[in-house]
């Protein structure tokens, strides 16, 4: 079966309570360098996310290069990092990079 071609990605980056701070000097890092797109800092688990986390939208020719700088400077952040197809499931179960220990998704809000 062929795959859907990917429009972008998203990078998310987890944090506590304690680790917003880090989480947002590490988003205005790429922002400044990529000009990715960061989104809202969810202080709370949102959507399949176990824990706090903010979006980076990355364009699919900057992928590698975001990757590559996040996995140097993530300042010890987890990064779930996937594809964004139009396939949720597939988006965030077989479409996923982690960057630091991967962590267990609530896949429940996709019907899982």
């Amino acid at each position: 079966m062929a795959e859907s071609a990917i429009h972008d990605f998203h990078a998310h980056l987890y944090f506590d309570p304690e680790e917003v701070e880090r989480a947002r000097a590490v988003a205005e890092a790429a922002h400044e360098r990529f000009g990715v797109a960061v989104g809202h800092f969810h202080q709370r688990p949102v959507g399949p996310h176990p824990r706090g986390s903010v979006q980076l939208t990355v364009p699919t020719d900057q992928f590698g290069d975001v990757a590559q700088w996040l996995t140097l400077n993530r300042n010890g952040l987890t990064v779930f990092a996937h594809a964004e197809t139009g396939d949720d499931v597939a988006d965030h179960t077989r479409h996923v990079v982690w960057f630091g220990p991967s962590e267990q998704l609530d896949l429940s809000i996709f019907g899982l």
